[in-house]
């Protein structure tokens, strides 16, 4: 069975749009402040909070993680997840799907701020009930390997990216290797974030597939 977070990006590779490419990060700019970057925190729980992903997540980000703290109550205790706040992380996840996307060089068209059409999505199946509440319940124990694996994948993503920044303003075009290595990197970060905010029980592949 596919895993019920699906990340799909039309591929791009030819003809890429040398000028956005060279101010990406300042053009990607008012979207990080809201939904953050690309990264991920190995300090795990010392502040007494969930792991960080995303380079913090943004502002909107923030809200998210403060309330999977509170779905981590309502799903362990209740067997509830809130709708309101499902459908609010699940909106901050295809924001983040798709700012991502831009600032890594993965898609050129400029993303909407909030739901609109783009050519990178992100599709989450609600779980089965009831919930998982033991999985919930050391969710953050779970997601250790996944974010130090993380950790290095999102490094060598970051080499990648600036790699084909160089060869994007030279050739205009993404090498194919690199590209299909980001897009993978980027499903596997995208699947175990909706993990960690409590969208899925499903434990996430390691996989770039």
């Amino acid at each position: 069975m596919p895993y019920p977070v699906n990340i799909t990006i039309d591929r791009l590779i030819a003809n890429r749009d040398r000028v956005t490419v060279l101010f990406r990060g300042i053009l990607a700019i008012p979207h990080m402040i809201l939904v953050g970057g690309a990264g991920i925190s190995l300090n795990l729980a010392m502040d007494g909070t969930l792991p960080k992903l995303g380079s913090e997540g943004g502002l909107l980000g923030a809200v998210a993680g403060f309330l999977a703290v509170i779905s981590w109550f309502t799903i362990v205790i209740a067997g509830a997840h809130v709708i309101g706040i499902r459908q609010f992380c699940t909106f901050v996840m295809r924001w983040r799907v798709r700012a991502l996307a831009y600032l890594m060089l993965l898609e050129d068209a400029y993303p909407p701020f909030g739901d609109a059409p783009y050519p990178a999505n992100i599709d989450i199946v609600d779980p089965p009930l009831p919930r998982d509440r033991l999985t919930v319940a050391v969710r953050i124990i779970l997601g250790i390997p996944h974010f130090i694996v993380l950790f290095f994948l999102i490094f060598g993503w970051t080499l990648a990216t600036i790699a084909a920044w160089f060869v994007i303003l030279i050739t205009g075009e993404y090498p194919a290797g690199l590209y299909d290595f980001s897009v993978g990197t980027f499903r596997w970060m995208m699947r175990v974030e909706a993990y960690m905010l409590l969208l899925v029980d499903e434990y996430p592949p390691f996989s770039l597939e």
